[in-house]
């Protein structure tokens, strides 16, 4: 687990070099992080809703549009009919889509520096849960009273009490 915020806090940090006067917009998605192209001047702008193109949207984060809606492999969702236009744009033979909306339907966290033009999506409420189902704890490494690195995994198979502190 620290592993993997280490390399999401490297990524934040290495991500506005990549954006830095090339009026492009970095992407992290599943932590791989992605240029995309810049709007037109006439894209739609809501507040800082994300518009990417088809394209883009296939390549950050490797869904795609398709008649039954938003889907990657076998993993559709369904764009609300009613709300289509809150997805969805065409200008010209571009087709743009709302990045932060599919972020909103699927509750998915999201972050953005708009001074950077970077946006981190972070995992679906069921990613992040997915260790509920299983009964197995996810495994992290944390210093003992005495300073050494001790990993939960280590204590497979045995009582443990753990003990937690937040200072919110």
């Amino acid at each position: 687990m620290y592993a993997r915020r280490l390399l999401i806090l490297l990524l934040c940090l290495s991500a506005p070099v990549l954006a830095a006067g090339t009026g492009q917009r970095v992407v992290i998605y599943d932590n791989l992080v992605t240029e995309v192209g810049s709007p037109p001047s006439t894209a739609p702008t809501n507040n800082d809703d994300l518009w990417i193109t088809l394209a883009d949207l296939k390549r950050a984060t490797r869904f795609e549009l398709k008649p039954q809606g938003v889907c990657r492999d076998e993993l559709c969702f369904p764009v609300p009919e009613g709300r289509r236009s809150a997805f969805l744009t065409q200008l010209g033979a571009v087709t743009w889509f709302n990045l932060s909306e599919f972020a909103r339907l699927v509750r998915q966290p999201a972050a953005y520096d708009g001074e950077q033009a970077v946006w981190y999506f972070g995992p679906r409420p069921e990613e992040q849960n997915a260790f509920l189902t299983s009964l197995v704890s996810p495994d992290f490494t944390l210093p003992d009273t005495n300073g050494r690195q001790r990993s939960l995994s280590e204590f497979r198979g045995k009582k443990v009490l753990l003990l937690t502190w937040a200072s919110w």
